[in-house]
């Protein structure tokens, strides 16, 4: 059998190795299902993946239990070396194990995770890892429900970790064994504790070496004791004065270093930064004492290329067109996404709300909360995990509680009131966040509440939103609320003149961009909610749905189209970059001969021209256009121009085939002219 070399260089001269060294462990891995029974035609696969490669499968989601096999060989020179196994992600239930013993069982897909194998290790030997993986649904492990797929696998990367006998922890809820808790943050100093967590097999006590570097390099802070290694973690005491506070348009960074021995044997080293974040009344969050409104999108966990397997480069890319839009935060929805993406958010100061698993999907059958001990205890320890792996993060301001879940038959409000205790002792730094579609106790106790509001979509007209707005500013005004909304919006999926009786699966782009034209209209100048949330950013994959899709997205699962509301949403919030665009391009074909157009600019009010006439427009809303009717014929050129902005499309009016069922178009209010 072929062996998989960890190291990729193991020099023949004997040389002292550095006290830690990290190696991937993406290489050389074999899968096949356990149905299979035999791993003879075993398919070699790189780390991250997935057997559920396609989110556009024709075929349901598959939900079972595939194997990993990799041979690892450990040179002799580890025999003094403690070795570690980290895997950052696995859809949903994991089980280790190392050249035939069980090494340790993860139970949620949500977090990174870490066994210690040193006693399961032949050194100088290969050593057979087989990780046994299951995303088949379970009423012990959250989420219970959902619509987002949950793909199955070892679906992030994984790494080995070679450490000293006395270290710095990794096995601490899968963390790198340093937290930094910050409990006074202003202009003039930050002040807070280190929380370490050592480990040893040899020592009672060992040296302790802390350092933290400012941005600009300069060491503002230095400690080196002797300390006790115990099981308790060690916490150690700072202060900086003069700090660089981070924020969104100053994301300063901090480097901590941590290590451990009498020569600094073990070192680890982490990045933070500093900041306060208060939950305001209204208007946004106070982010250094600077109240700032929150325009943030939901981003999922998936696209049409990688399936559930995100990188780094997907990140980037995905991160890339939200700071686009001119959206400053994000949500991470249903569970937390991978740590390269909170890095660059870090980086770039977006704002960002880390959601635990606890989710209800409106779907027959679903139960999002189960009463049992089993349950319960999941969810506090996946809410422990993801408070611990991602409390470094400056830009996640916010532990996401639950998610739209009910409250009828089994009361959940005494578990979702053990959840939201349970992190504000874990980290009362940062405000809890719910997204609620309930009325009742349930929206009362985290300290900030986002209202789900789809009034308008499958009954009434968006303009009661401004009713429902009268009557949470008139009973619920002391609520530190946020709105969320959305709706799906299929390119291709046309809308029509005729008012036919509707098909459930027919979800033209229409709709979904006159949604949120009117939302966006009935929200201007705001000043009652914290933070607006768009659901979602982009389509995300979900069996569940028709076609396979979610589609609620301002950008296409392919990640190749913007839908119009993402325009609609780039004009009002991109103010650095002036925009200008005309709605319906991806309706080119026009069955009506009077048609009326809608532009969105940040540029000022457009001049429209409809083949060679000047047509009138009206503004309807901030950044939002609509023309004068006119009746055309054949093929016909529509400009805009808007300062030195230029937009055009070219449709042909006449008539066209209908399918048998269309969906009544979304009832709009406000200024309207016809020639």
């Amino acid at each position: 059998m072929k062996r998989f070399i960890v190291i990729l260089l193991l020099v023949v001269a004997v040389v002292e190795a550095p006290a830690r060294e990290v190696f991937p462990l993406n290489e050389g891995w074999r899968f096949f299902f356990k149905s299979e029974a035999t791993g003879d035609q075993a398919r070699h696969v790189t780390l991250p993946h997935s057997w559920n490669t396609d989110p556009l499968a024709e075929t349901m989601l598959l939900e079972t239990t595939g194997n990993y096999l990799n041979n690892v060989y450990i040179p002799s020179e580890w025999a003094s070396k403690r070795i570690f196994v980290r895997f950052y992600g696995a859809q949903s239930v994991a089980d280790l194990f190392v050249n035939g013993c069980h090494a340790g069982s993860h139970r949620g897909g949500a977090a990174a995770f870490t066994f210690e194998v040193t006693d399961f290790l032949k050194c100088g030997a290969d050593n057979a890892l087989l990780m046994v993986v299951s995303n088949a649904a379970r009423n012990d492990v959250l989420p219970t429900s959902t619509d987002m797929n949950l793909y199955g696998g070892l679906y992030r990367e994984a790494e080995l970790i070679v450490a000293e006998r006395t270290t710095v922890s990794p096995l601490y809820l899968g963390t790198e064994g340093v937290l930094v808790r910050p409990s006074f943050v202003d202009a003039t100093k930050v002040e807070g504790e280190i929380e370490v967590h050592l480990t040893s097999r040899d020592e009672s006590s060992t040296m302790l070496g802390v350092e933290i570097v400012a941005p600009d390099g300069t060491c503002v802070f230095s400690r080196r004791q002797r300390v006790k290694v115990e099981d308790k973690p060690l916490r150690l005491p700072f202060s900086i004065g003069q700090p660089r506070l981070w924020s969104p348009s100053s994301p300063s960074l901090y480097r901590v270093e941590v290590c451990v021995g009498e020569l600094n044997r073990d070192c680890v080293e982490i990045r933070t930064g500093f900041r306060s974040v208060v939950a305001a009344s209204a208007g946004g969050l106070l982010v250094n004492g600077v109240l700032t409104p929150v325009r943030g999108v939901t981003l999922c966990h998936d696209n049409a290329l990688s399936g559930g397997t995100l990188t780094d480069e997907d990140y980037a890319a995905d991160l890339y067109e939200i700071r686009t839009l001119g959206a400053n935060a994000l949500r991470s929805a249903v569970m937390p996404h991978a740590p390269g993406l909170y890095d660059r958010c870090d980086e770039q100061g977006v704002l960002v709300w880390v959601d635990t698993p606890f989710h209800y999907s409106s779907f027959l059958g679903d139960v999002a909360y189960y009463a049992t001990p089993e349950f319960e205890q999941n969810g506090l320890d996946q809410l422990r995990e993801i408070v611990a792996q991602n409390i470094n993060h400056p830009s996640v301001v916010m532990w996401g509680i639950f998610s739209r879940i009910q409250t009828r038959g089994d009361d959940a409000v005494p578990y979702i009131r053990r959840l939201h205790e349970a992190a504000r002792g874990l980290d009362p730094s940062r405000p809890t966040v719910a997204c609620s579609d309930q009325n009742g106790d349930i929206n009362f106790i985290t300290d900030l509440i986002v209202w789900r509001q789809n009034v308008g979509w499958e009954k009434g007209s968006p303009n009661d939103l401004t009713l429902w707005r009268k009557q949470l500013q008139k009973s619920w005004s002391h609520l530190r609320s946020g709105v969320e909304y959305g709706g799906s919006g299929f390119i291709g999926h046309r809308s029509y003149t005729s008012r036919e009786e509707p098909c459930a699966n027919w979800q033209p782009e229409e709709r979904q961009t006159l949604f949120h034209e009117e939302y966006a209209r009935n929200l201007e100048s705001d000043s009652l909610f914290w933070g607006v949330w768009i659901d979602n950013m982009f389509d995300y994959g979900s069996a569940r749905r028709p076609y396979g899709i979610d589609g609620k997205g301002l950008v296409t699962l392919d990640r190749r189209n913007r839908k119009d509301a993402w325009y609609l949403y780039r004009a009002l919030w991109n103010r650095e970059e002036p925009i200008l665009h005309i709605t319906g391009k991806h309706l080119p074909l026009r069955d009506a001969a009077r048609q009326s157009f809608r532009i969105y600019s940040s540029a000022g009010e457009p001049l429209l021209l409809v083949g060679s006439d000047t047509v009138a427009v009206t503004r309807y809303a901030a950044c939002q256009y609509r023309s004068d009717t006119v009746r055309l014929a054949g093929r016909v050129e529509v400009k805009a121009l808007a300062g030195d902005l230029r937009d055009s499309v070219t449709i042909l009016v006449g008539n066209v085939l209908r399918p048998k069922y269309s969906r009544a178009p979304l009832r709009t209010a406000g200024p309207q002219r016809t020639n």
